[in-house]
């Protein structure tokens, strides 16, 4: 039986699905790069990973490129993709009853901190949460371990073994692994069940309801 006391949720395909919101804001700023990608459905890889990242993987920017190509992306982001999204229909309902025994609820985003918590006040859960960790907008803080790190320092009084990481995508697994805390890949989310067990999560589920299944084990007698 777990004693887990200390959650850390993922953001985009974890507590809400940006798909809408994140891929337009990609296309737009391709086509200001000259690219023109008419299938929103092959820029769902940008969901999840840091922009830095994805620009130079998928389509071989270099620094240079890849930072004006952000700045494109978050020019439509700031203005309608943020709010084109949807939040999963059963997490307002597993955050009330983790608040309710008592789990301290904290985000860990790769997102910007000031748009995860635009996003969160959007969907009415940020009251949930006791802190919201995300990157700086110049970049820095953006891998999940560093983000995860920055948690665990904020409550010193805490053992490892206190903290899990809740996420859908690779980067969330790798990123708890290697700051040595479990972890649960949700494949409802944007990483395919492949990508999650790759990644060596302590747990994997395909549903909100065997997320709060684990979350809650400790409550089962």
């Amino acid at each position: 039986m777990n004693n887990y006391k200390i959650i850390l949720f993922d953001l985009d395909g974890t507590l809400s699905n940006p798909k809408v919101g994140i891929t337009k804001s990609v296309q737009f700023a391709l086509q200001k790069m000259g690219i023109v990608e008419s299938d929103i459905d092959k820029l769902e890889c940008f969901i999840g990973p840091p922009l830095q990242i994805s620009f130079a993987e998928y389509y071989n920017f270099d620094e240079e490129n890849t930072q004006i190509a952000i700045e494109f992306y978050r020019e439509r982001f700031k203005e309608k993709g943020m709010f084109e999204n949807e939040l999963y229909s059963n997490i307002p309902a597993l955050l009330t009853l983790l608040k309710e025994q008592q789990f301290t609820l904290v985000v860990a985003t790769s997102k910007p901190t000031v748009f995860a918590e635009q996003i969160l006040k959007y969907f009415n859960i940020d009251q949930y949460f006791d802190l919201i960790v995300g990157s700086h907008l110049d970049g820095t803080r953006s891998s999940k371990a560093e983000i995860i790190q920055y948690i665990i320092d904020k409550y010193k009084e805490h053992e490892l073994d206190d903290f899990i990481m809740v996420g859908d995508r690779k980067h969330d697994i790798i990123g708890a692994n290697k700051i040595r805390i479990d972890s649960i890949g949700v494949t409802y989310g944007f990483g395919s069940l492949e990508e999650l067990s790759d990644s060596n999560p302590t747990h994997i589920v395909k549903s909100i309801d065997q997320l709060q299944d684990i979350l809650m084990e400790r409550q089962v007698k």
